[in-house]
């Protein structure tokens, strides 16, 4: 495994994004408020600042990206001079003070999926849920009592929904039908993250529809079987990995975005923060944009 990019470092690394039209990663860092695009060409790493806690990213089919942030979810159009548009789309009534957007990305039929979680994780409140976004609007609360909502993906038919909360109380994966109308059917466990190592945070699938999974805390990735069975682990060289995606010319690239503790020690002091990339021998798909009609 490789680091990629440059010296740079962010504080929360999430949502990596692969666009195959522009040959770029986007991801952001929520606590840095900012939105940053790797161009694979010429290697060049750009940055925009965000008026808020920018938390999830899809591509949007209309141009530049859909986002979950602070008070919604929002159109984002990075310029070429630093400027970074922001058009809502749709606001969040969040249910308790102090609460923000977390995981998301799009599913195979365009639709936005995005999860909220109160700031202060400390608290361990389920006052978190799973929404919708869609040419009708934002959906009204689909998966509620959630604390850390998180790894969200979907199988590539588009016929199933990943989801994860990674609060050390729950680690848990599930795995839910998607009906043709957005509506999620009811929750199975798909793994149980207690008995192995790290949280489950941010996924990805690849294009045997196998879900890679980030180990937060334990320096790891794992890859489950569409049974829930585990087939492998990744060695990744910081203790919080936080998403994954798929991406590069050929999508045989993992990349990964991750956090830097509050407190570095050991590899983290220096990598904390970085994305890392991996080939780990097979590869994803491409990111459905999100379609507003």
């Amino acid at each position: 495994m490789d680091l990629l990019l440059s010296d740079h470092r962010d504080q929360v690394g999430e949502s990596p994004v692969w666009s195959v039209a522009e040959q770029a990663l986007y991801w952001v860092d929520i606590e840095g408020r900012a939105l940053r695009r790797w161009s694979f060409p010429d290697r060049r790493l750009c940055s925009w600042e965000a008026g808020e806690r920018l938390a999830c990213l899809g591509l949007h089919a209309d141009g530049g990206l859909v986002a979950g942030m602070e008070t919604g979810v929002f159109q984002l159009q990075p310029g070429a001079d630093g400027s970074l548009g922001a058009q809502r789309l749709a606001r969040i009534g969040h249910p308790r003070p102090a609460m923000r957007f977390n995981d998301g990305r799009c599913d195979r039929q365009g639709r936005f999926w995005a999860g909220t979680m109160l700031r202060d994780t400390a608290l361990a409140q389920p006052a978190g849920s799973l929404y919708r976004m869609d040419p009708h609007g934002l959906s009204a609360p689909l998966v509620s009592g959630l604390v850390t909502p998180n790894g969200l993906a979907f199988s590539p038919d588009g016929a199933t929904m990943y989801l994860s909360d990674s609060h050390p109380g729950v680690q848990r994966i599930w795995s839910m039908p998607l009906h043709d109308d957005g509506t999620p059917g009811p929750r199975t466990v798909f793994a149980d993250m207690r008995a192995l190592p790290g949280r489950p945070d941010g996924a990805a699938i690849d294009a045997e529809g196998c879900y890679w999974i980030c180990g937060n805390d334990a320096a790891v990735l794992h890859r489950f079987t569409p049974q829930g069975r585990l087939d492998r682990s990744l060695a990744v060289p910081t203790s919080k990995p936080s998403m994954c995606s798929f991406g590069g010319p050929g999508l045989d690239l993992l990349f990964i975005t991750s956090i830097r503790p509050d407190r570095p020690q050991g590899d983290d002091v220096a990598l904390g923060g970085a994305v890392f990339v991996a080939r780990p021998g097979v590869s994803g798909l491409p990111e459905t944009p999100y379609r507003c009609a």
